[in-house]
């Protein structure tokens, strides 16, 4: 993009960032995922099973998962996202977690998920 510092230019480009956001918003079935530790670790826990059944991301009817971050907000469609758990299972990144450790999991670096987005 070329830079310019034209107020009325700046106005134009942001708005269109805006509508952008709001088609990409609009009915769209997004996932919220609150993870209060991923800022100190450095990753992202995705639950693919819980009790021996398929859970959270593998039975989501979500467009999109939304990882709230400290203030960030990281949108992931979630097809990309189930792209990225798949070759995790079974690896040492394949986590228990969950109320007394009934799930699985994967962690996902954050910012293996930044440079995926």
């Amino acid at each position: 993009m070329k830079y310019c510092s034209n107020f009325k230019y700046d106005l134009e480009v942001g708005q269109a960032a805006e509508k952008e956001v709001g088609e990409m918003l609009a009915n769209q079935k997004i996932e919220v995922k609150l993870d209060k530790m991923a800022k100190k670790t450095g990753n992202i826990y995705v639950e693919y099973e819980s009790r021996g059944k398929p859970s959270g991301i593998s039975r989501s009817e979500a467009d999109h998962y939304c990882y709230v971050v400290g203030n960030l907000k990281l949108f992931i469609p979630t097809e990309r996202l189930k792209e990225l758990v798949e070759p995790l299972k079974g690896t040492k990144d394949d986590k228990r977690g969950g109320d007394k450790n009934t799930s699985k999991g994967v962690l996902l670096k954050l910012t293996d998920l930044l440079t995926a987005i």
